[in-house]
């Protein structure tokens, strides 16, 4: 069996959240979040998938992915039960990405509303929309800016902020922990619902698990695959002993049950003979002064093959970076370039545009 397949522009909260409480109950179609109009859409899917989002492609190209209500309600529920309640959220990420959605099923599955700025984030309009909610969820980026202001009592007066959608770099989470704000950092991606594991510590039913050093997680939040891409679904998705998992493209382990994200299994390179992972490398870069939202690509290099190249908006010598990472990582890790640029191309989500960013150091 089939259901309408219904694009809304994720610029229209009201739309979304509309079509949202109708795919949830299946008393309308299955709903497609998208800015703009999207390319090759279906005019139906399979009748047990409610929702469709498109990936970031941050660092490949798109896929839709296709979950069932079911899947998201549970994580909703989980979320719940872990903040220890309902409450209202406010509302700060795009409605195309899945940690966005979340918010707005959240509020539809508790009964509770959230707040919205139809004219996207802004630090000092999201602050002052902060009186009487309980929980939002951002990324890095936001919630850096948000900690410039001049005046963050709003936030701390949060139950819960989330931040995910990315690694938090050192300095900004201990910044937040300092001055008082009650931050939980997210993991998880549109193939599970969003953030499925808190802190390191799996929510509701998942698990997650360690093959070959790539993570690998289960449960009821797990996507049915991807939209008409039954070669990526086969190979994301996979069965162990009759039980149903999700390949991720992150590297980790797992410590007492707490899970420590350390990379993704495409980032490490190999220069000169030795293996360097960019996301390490990257964390180095970040601790220094200034440097929090620096990025790290790899790059050709004539003699080594490969090599960590700096992208950053804020100057710096060189020779600080490479003795900074040599320190820590090793020589082989040092980058040999450092690329100024104006401002770091960025995804609507927040997330550091990395195919964007590696065309600028390719050229």
């Amino acid at each position: 069996m089939t259901r309408e397949l219904l694009v809304v522009d994720s610029r229209d909260t009201v739309a979304v959240a509309t079509a949202l409480r109708a795919a949830l109950t299946a008393d309308g179609p299955a709903v497609f979040p998208h800015e703009g109009t999207p390319a090759n859409v279906p005019a139906t899917v399979e009748q047990r998938v409610a929702l469709v989002v498109e990936t970031s492609g941050s660092t490949s190209s798109p896929k839709r992915v296709a979950l069932g209500a079911d899947a998201v309600l549970a994580s909703a529920a989980a979320a719940e039960s872990a903040l220890g309640g309902p409450g209202d959220w406010a509302l700060a990420l795009p409605l195309h990405y899945i940690a966005g959605i979340n918010v707005v099923v959240r509020a539809i599955a508790s009964d509770s509303d959230f707040v919205a700025d139809e004219d996207g984030f802004d630090a000092a309009r999201f602050m002052a929309s902060l009186a009487g909610v309980r929980y939002t969820s951002l990324v890095p980026a936001q919630l850096a800016r948000l900690l410039e202001l001049e005046d963050i009592d709003p936030l701390r007066r949060l139950d819960r902020i989330l931040v995910g959608g990315q690694a938090m770099p050192i300095p900004l989470a201990a910044r937040a922990l300092e001055v008082g704000l009650n931050i939980t950092r997210t993991y998880g991606s549109s193939e599970t619902s969003g953030g499925c594991v808190w802190d390191g510590i799996p929510l509701g039913n998942t698990e997650a698990r360690i093959v070959d050093g790539r993570i690998e997680l289960a449960g009821s939040v797990l996507a049915h695959g991807y939209l008409d891409d039954p070669a990526r679904t086969a190979a994301a998705f996979v069965e162990h002993d009759g039980k149903r998992w999700y390949r991720t493209d992150d590297t980790g382990h797992l410590n007492d049950g707490v899970l420590t994200v350390t990379g993704r299994v495409d980032d490490v390179i190999v220069s000169g003979g030795v293996k360097v992972s960019l996301a390490e490398v990257e964390a180095a870069v970040r601790g220094m002064p200034g440097l929090a939202a620096a990025v790290v690509v790899a790059a050709p290099h004539p003699e080594w093959g490969e090599t960590t190249v700096v992208v950053t908006d804020v100057p710096v010598l060189l020779e600080e970076v490479r003795d900074a990472v040599g320190r820590t990582l090793g020589r082989a890790a040092a980058p040999t370039r450092v690329v100024v640029v104006a401002g770091i191309p960025l995804l609507r989500s927040g997330k550091p545009d990395r195919l964007s960013i590696a065309t600028i150091v390719r050229q």
